[in-house]
């Protein structure tokens, strides 16, 4: 999945980390609410990456949650999708679930692209990555089973931003 995003000049590298910033504070909630992600660095490498690509209009989708690695489906999902416009949300961070059964399971992150991204050549994808605090593996992308999803949340600066969808799987 990608997707596709109008920049201006105004959209600074301030403007990407105050978005990138309230996306780590939902992880480290998530850390505080289920002992996951453990190391608060990487947390801080995840928001810089998100404000990174969100900055050169390359995010798509940045998913963090826990998954059931036998199924490669989400129990737990936190999906920011790269938006722009101007009627964006500028929520707090937080208001995540307290209850999920996640206790077992691996905390997991998964990121797709923008296709402003998708196309730049297999090169300057690469050295842009290169560059970036999180050097991710190929993979594919976890699915969602039945559940509930929550909509509605998002972070916004300078006309750019994300919004957050929360899934949640039904207990089984």
């Amino acid at each position: 999945m990608s997707t596709s995003l109008t920049f201006t000049s105004s959209f600074t590298i301030t403007n990407a980390r105050y978005i990138g910033a309230k996306i780590g504070a939902d992880l480290r909630q998530l850390r505080s609410l289920y002992g996951k992600p453990a190391d608060v660095d990487k947390i801080n490498k995840f928001a810089e990456e998100a404000s990174l690509l969100l900055k050169a209009g390359y995010l798509g989708i940045a998913d963090y949650g826990f998954r059931d690695q036998g199924t490669n489906n989400w129990k737990l999902r936190l999906r920011y999708r790269a938006t722009a416009g101007r009627q964006l949300l500028d929520d707090p961070p937080g208001r995540l679930p307290r209850s999920a059964d996640v206790a077992k399971l691996p905390f997991h992150s998964y990121m797709s692209y923008s296709d402003t991204f998708n196309a730049l050549s297999i090169a300057d994808q690469a050295a842009f990555k290169a560059g970036l605090p999180v050097q991710r593996t190929a993979g594919t992308e976890p699915g969602v089973g039945l559940g509930n999803s929550t909509p509605g949340h998002g972070y916004s600066s300078n006309g750019i931003g994300v919004t957050r969808d929360i899934f949640v799987t039904l207990a089984t």
